[in-house]
């Protein structure tokens, strides 16, 4: 198991040694560490991770917790209301309209799958992820506004979908009999109790943290070390009194973000920490999750994974961005570039430990197939495709984003190893 750590270890640095010279080769960390998954682990047995599903759980969680408590914390609601709404568009209209289609398929398509299953897998494959397009989102080529756009929703949509995908899953376990037949109603329960707790440990701390920085009690210094905990803290304590620590994580981050008052680089610690966890994430899925599945792919789950990323996806975006002002060619653009990634795996993963009947756990590998298609799809067209629609987009003038303020992190970007770039006014991120 030393040996295997250090392997690990090994690898993450390897990484941040030549991360930057990946650009060139269009690689970027969930693409690298999924392929390095694959070649070192069950396939090879240099990697061996003989993690128990409690701690792979564990892993999960944390990872999901920092994630989701990040991307809502590092959003400026000032800066969105230029464009807001585009972004109630997307994230009102559109990510609903693509949970219900994705539903209505897994129920048609998969054999065995209905009901709340039908659900999980909707709301599991719904939430998108910018850094599987990372290239993309560091192209200048690219109009700031489509990539403040895409940024925006990828990092909103996960915490969005996240009661979804619990309430689906209390669902199947109270029809498995692995819970009691009230399990959806006790998960609603803790739904609204996550959310109010989160709200107010978010303004809780943002004020003391205001505060305390501004009379000098706090030293900036050690403050990131403070909101890492805080993210925990939101997801333990909500857990203790009987809410979701996800939507209280979540909550927490969003109103945490709107009055901590705090300087950028605050966060920065919460962020290149959750960037580890995420890419120990993917390295488990490469070696663990997909060699799982690959004996459970059918082709029903193939086709749904090509609807999922493209019908499912694109569609939705179609209908919620007509009447938008934006053309045809834009509204493709940001309707494809809705990558499957770290949420949707991370959901997957709590799926392995919470559904027990194999009926249920056929979904699994319908998750597993999507992401996976989505790493090469994405990671093989972000380039290409992001040249070829910038040059359109420069003949029709799409302006810059009307703001310069920081946009929300995309995790795993190419040029920068392990931290979590940042677009500032649309350029390109710091590497």
């Amino acid at each position: 198991m030393d040996g295997t750590f250090s392997l690990v270890l090994l690898l993450l640095f390897l990484w941040c040694l030549c991360s930057r010279r990946m650009e060139r080769f269009e690689l970027t960390a969930p693409a690298a560490f999924v392929l390095l998954g694959l070649l070192l682990g069950e396939g090879t047995g240099v990697l061996d991770l003989p993690l128990p599903h409690e701690t792979v759980k564990v892993l999960a969680e944390i990872t999901l917790v920092w994630v989701l408590f990040t991307d809502a914390a590092r959003l400026s609601f000032r800066a969105l209301r230029p464009e807001l709404g585009l972004y109630l568009r997307l994230l009102g209209i559109g990510l609903p309209l693509c949970v219900c289609l994705g539903t209505v398929l897994a129920a048609v398509l998969l054999p065995g799958v209905s009901g709340w299953a039908a659900l999980y897998v909707g709301a599991a494959l719904a939430p998108t992820d910018a850094a599987l397009g990372a290239t993309m989102m560091v192209n200048p080529v690219v109009p700031a506004r489509i990539r403040r756009l895409i940024n925006v929703e990828s990092g909103l949509n996960d915490g969005i979908a996240t009661p979804l995908v619990v309430l689906a899953l209390a669902g199947v376990s109270a029809a498995e009999g692995s819970a009691g037949p009230d399990a959806t109603g006790h998960a609603l329960v803790q739904l609204a109790a996550g959310a109010a707790y989160g709200a107010v440990v978010g303004l809780a701390a943002g004020w003391l943290l205001r505060t305390t920085l501004r009379n000098g009690w706090a030293a900036e210094d050690f403050a990131g070390a403070g909101v890492l905990a805080l993210a925990l803290l939101g997801y333990t304590s909500a857990l203790a009194i009987g809410g979701n620590g996800f939507v209280a994580a979540f909550v927490a981050g969003l109103a945490f973000g709107s009055t901590h008052g705090a300087p950028h680089r605050v966060l920065l610690y919460v962020e290149q920490t959750a960037s580890l966890l995420s890419v120990l994430v993917w390295l488990v899925f490469g070696a663990l999750l997909l060699p799982e599945a690959f004996g459970h792919f059918t082709w029903q789950a193939v086709v749904y994974a090509v609807l999922s990323l493209t019908v499912i996806r694109m569609l939705p975006v179609a209908l919620c961005l007509t009447g938008s002002g934006l053309d045809a060619k834009t509204v493709l653009f940001v309707g494809w570039f809705g990558p499957r990634g770290l949420a949707s795996i991370i959901f997957g993963l709590l799926a392995v430990e919470e559904l027990k009947s194999p009926d249920t756990q056929a979904v699994v590998p319908v998750v597993a197939c999507t992401v996976l298609l989505s790493v090469l799809a994405h990671g093989l067209t972000s380039a290409p495709l992001a040249n070829r629609y910038g040059k359109a987009a420069a003949a029709k003038d799409i302006g810059p984003a009307p703001t310069t303020a920081d946009e929300l992190p995309v995790r795993g970007m190419a040029a920068g190893g392990l931290h979590r770039g940042r677009l500032r006014g649309g350029g390109p991120a710091p590497s």
